[in-house]
């Protein structure tokens, strides 16, 4: 039996509202004591002192590449900076090619996740066969097999009688459908319709792009009783129809990014394709409802839409290059430096948004220390300013905006199932 004992640090844990200075002692994949002081001999001792100790943080919406775009990102590489930025759960999206809408290319990405052994890699199936958006998945099939729940995200289920069907078909399973919300004929365009793109000349993407699909999926939750999950919202129209349905008591549920509580559509004045990415970077008057949202609760979960793409292919320019940006090394630091040190919500509130809600929707044993547990904990320092560089990124791509931004909070340590699979102070990711 292998034992690990972290000491001196503070852990914070949403579910029993704890933030105080414990040992935490692991055995094999399992937190077995929280206590002040945790007298034994272990295998391995970690000094913790000025660390804060959180569960595993859990991205429900990435995207790894893998099969069909290994020259952007792989499983493997993908894994390694997702364990940099203290993920230890992470959920593929399915717009690969071969799409995983079968059991074969599921257990394909599950085996290569395995072999790499580094975080837990809990993929979505396809709504649709192909994400083409004509003919259903097989739910129960694609459930049995591995899949985590239900997207075609990057390719929104236009036919509103199908969406309806694979709500009912996915609920009936105790899972879900995530919606990208697009209203294509709407859509059309760079970034958000507004002053930069007018600036730039450029099409502009309309916010009702958005706004449009998520009303679609709430009226079906609501007058069916279902539950839908609406990915990365960004704009205050969302935000608001939202926090309504919750309040009539419509089983909704959404996810944001932190470059929507970040950033606002000026970014693309300096960081160029750098900052383009789909939903696209909006107003200020969004930003600050993105903020509110969280605070309130109305949005669940952040997630990183992690987006690699090669070079060579954000080099097109604004109007042609593909959208988005990576984002696992920067989730953590990016919220604690524009959420958390301002003030706008707390540590608990993190692990609110970023472990235990996730944990729940997913309905995995996960988002908690408590013991018994599975021991997959995020340990960073809070206090730690830094510059990032292009050149610490462990991304197999390099899109990003944050690349010269001055950043606080830094992950330390990332452990899954009693594992240490990231240690800051190797210059290798096991």
């Amino acid at each position: 039996m292998s034992s690990l004992l972290l000491k001196n640090g503070t852990v914070i844990d949403y579910a029993s509202k704890t933030q105080e200075d414990l040992d935490v002692l692991i055995q094999n994949d399992k937190v077995v004591e929280l206590a002040k002081q945790v007298d034994v001999v272990a295998d391995k001792v970690v000094d913790c002192k000025g660390l804060y100790i959180m569960p595993g943080m859990i991205d429900m919406h990435c995207h790894l590449r893998e099969p069909g775009g290994e020259h952007k990102e792989t499983i493997e590489t993908g894994s390694k900076s997702a364990v940099k930025g203290g993920f230890t759960t992470i959920c593929p999206m399915p717009n690969t090619n071969p799409t995983p809408d079968n059991a074969e290319v599921l257990k394909r990405i599950m085996d290569e996740a395995r072999r790499v052994n580094l975080c837990n890699v809990l993929p979505f199936s396809s709504v649709t066969k192909g994400e083409k958006g004509e003919e259903l998945v097989d739910f129960a099939s694609q459930l049995e097999s591995g899949a985590i729940a239900f997207s075609d995200d990057g390719m929104p289920v236009e036919n509103a009688a199908m969406i309806r069907e694979a709500m009912l078909k996915a609920n009936e399973l105790g899972s879900f459908v995530s919606e990208h919300c697009e209203e294509k004929s709407v859509s059309k365009g760079a970034i958000n319709a507004g002053s930069v793109a007018e600036q730039l000349g450029v099409e502009g993407v309309l916010p009702e792009a958005e706004e449009i699909m998520a009303a679609r999926d709430i009226v079906i939750a609501e007058t069916n009783h279902l539950h839908t999950h609406i990915c990365h919202i960004s704009t205050e129209t969302s935000v608001a129809m939202i926090r309504s349905a919750k309040q009539r008591g419509v089983q909704v549920t959404c996810e944001t990014c932190p470059h929507y509580y970040s950033f606002t559509q000026e970014e693309v004045l300096t960081s160029g394709v750098n900052a383009k990415m789909n939903p696209p970077l909006r107003e200020e008057k969004d930003r600050q409802a993105i903020i509110h949202g969280i605070q309130d609760g109305t949005i669940d979960a952040i997630i990183t839409d992690h987006a690699p793409h090669a070079k060579e292919e954000k080099a097109k320019g604004l109007q042609a290059a593909p959208n988005g940006i990576i984002g696992f090394e920067t989730a953590l630091p990016a919220t604690i430096t524009n959420l958390v040190a301002p003030g706008h919500i707390s540590y608990l509130d993190m692990v609110r948004v970023m472990s235990y809600n996730p944990a729940k929707l997913l309905k995995i044993d996960r988002g908690e220390i408590k013991e018994g547990a599975i021991a997959d904990l995020t340990i960073f320092n809070p206090d730690e300013t830094y510059t990032y560089e292009e050149a610490s990124i462990a991304s197999k791509s390099k899109n990003t905006p944050w690349i010269g931004k001055k950043l606080q909070g830094k992950v330390q340590y990332t452990i899954v199932s009693g594992d240490v699979k990231y240690d800051a102070n190797d210059t290798e990711i096991a």
